[in-house]
């Protein structure tokens, strides 16, 4: 059994943008739920020590929280195959489940800006192709108030949290 649920309008396979992804199959409507990230809740440390077997394979859900596969066997049916694109058409309801941000062609790629649910030191470069590519991607996008304002409502809970608490500070 799958770790993460997909909705059956959405597929892996090759993608241009790295590795493999998520492709719509058919039409998929703004609000529509199309995934459902599964897997055991890690710590820091827990996740760091799947890592070195199973590279990056789960997401962050709080400060100090993760969720993804912990073995081999589970890596595939955890793995989401989600791109980062700096023009994403998915965002987050809550902390592990992602919704269309706007109507989804069938046949285009599934993405997230990975600043909605990232709050970790890291960079990496960007060739998304999008018009708004910021070319270098770090774990602390999110505090930038273009990106706050651009993604606001669809940032992992504990991201909007935040946010939300600046705002009315």
């Amino acid at each position: 059994m799958d770790l993460t649920w997909f909705s059956p309008k959405i597929e892996k396979r090759a993608s241009g943008i790295h590795g493999r992804g998520l492709f719509a199959r058919e039409l998929i409507a703004r609000d529509e739920i199309v995934i459902v990230k599964g897997g055991y809740v890690l710590s820091e440390a827990q996740r760091d020590a799947v890592s070195l077997e199973l590279g990056p394979s789960e997401i962050q859900i709080t400060e100090e929280l993760f969720i993804g596969p912990t073995t081999r066997a589970e890596r595939e049916g955890g793995m989401m195959h989600l791109n980062h694109s700096c023009e994403p058409n998915l965002g987050l309801q809550g902390q592990i489940v992602f919704v269309a941000m706007r109507e989804i062609a069938a046949g285009e790629e599934l993405s997230i800006d990975y600043a909605m649910t990232d709050d970790e030191p890291y960079e990496m470069t960007c060739d998304c192709g999008a018009e708004l590519c910021r070319k270098l991607i770090t774990g602390f996008d999110w505090q930038d108030p273009e990106i706050q304002s651009r993604y606001d409502g669809y940032f992992s809970w504990f991201i909007q949290r935040r946010i939300d608490a600046e705002r009315t500070g």
